[in-house]
């Protein structure tokens, strides 16, 4: 079984849980994007130092779901929340909210929209005052995605996410997150920026290179990115990744204790939910 040891306070509070004498963090519901372009090359960011979460690790885009985000107010174009919740086994409400975060977080932090003035088109720019106005505003949650796309008459384009995989937080965790994985294609005529916020540095990368990066501690990527990144080596293009079919497991790194010393479990032994 492989893992990583763990001491000090983190240590401490593992064996606390493991004996109920702390409950773990319950997890923030969440959604994050693999987004592509040809090459096969991910964008990634770079957390700020500052960070309280995954500081300094080189992500994909995403994060926590807004309650707005379940607005039924939103137009929607491609699969439905029912469809989406029997992929990701969550109900109808839960899989609304975490489409609408994935494709509100992409734009929020990397500039990119996956939304159109119909359902069969995207927008082709998403520069200018204000278009940046509108990110910062969704970002200070001042301005609700759902709003934000009636103003501009954008309809989300749920078509172009593929699902892709389902991660959970440790249980040590102070903040924990049940993150749904998708992945989708940098739209024609789009593209990323640098556009600050929570990552002080942004790449395009390919997955094998940033997983090589990885290695010889040039960049720090956490179990999930770099997992997916290691499934992503195997397409040549981006076609071949959003066709492929997966099955959807979550995975949740376990705390074990082997003689006497306490463990995160990293490799396989610490799939969950696969029935």
């Amino acid at each position: 079984m492989g893992g990583i040891p763990l001491s000090g306070e983190f240590g401490e509070r593992a064996r606390d849980i493991l004996a109920g004498r702390v409950k773990p963090v319950p997890a923030r519901d969440a959604a994050t994007v693999v987004l592509l372009r040809e090459g096969v090359e991910v964008y990634l960011l770079r957390r700020k130092a500052s960070m309280a979460f995954a500081a300094g690790a080189y992500v994909f885009p995403g994060g926590s779901v807004d309650p707005r985000d379940a607005d039924h107010a939103i137009a929607w174009a491609g699969p439905s929340p029912a469809e989406w919740g029997a992929v990701f086994r969550a109900d109808e409400r839960i899989a609304r909210a975490l489409v609408c975060a994935a494709v509100r977080e992409t734009f929020e932090e990397s500039g990119v929209l996956l939304a159109g003035t119909s359902p069969e088109s995207v927008v082709a720019d998403t520069t200018g005052d204000a278009w940046e106005a509108d990110r910062l505003a969704l970002i200070d949650r001042s301005l609700s995605f759902a709003d934000f796309l009636d103003r501009r008459g954008l309809v989300l384009r749920a078509d172009l996410l593929r699902p892709w995989a389902h991660w959970i937080t440790p249980e040590i965790e102070h903040r924990r997150f049940d993150t749904r994985f998708f992945v989708a294609a940098l739209p024609p005529g789009q593209r990323t920026r640098d556009v600050g916020g929570e990552a002080d540095q942004v790449v395009w990368v390919r997955p094998a290179d940033a997983i090589d990066q990885s290695k010889n501690g040039q960049i720090f990527l956490m179990p999930p990115t770099h997992r997916t990144l290691g499934e992503l080596c195997d397409h040549q293009t981006v076609a071949g990744v959003l066709g492929t079919e997966r099955e959807i497991v979550t995975f949740m790194p376990e705390i074990v204790e082997m003689d006497g010393e306490i463990y995160i479990v990293l490799d396989d032994d610490y799939r969950f939910g696969s029935a």
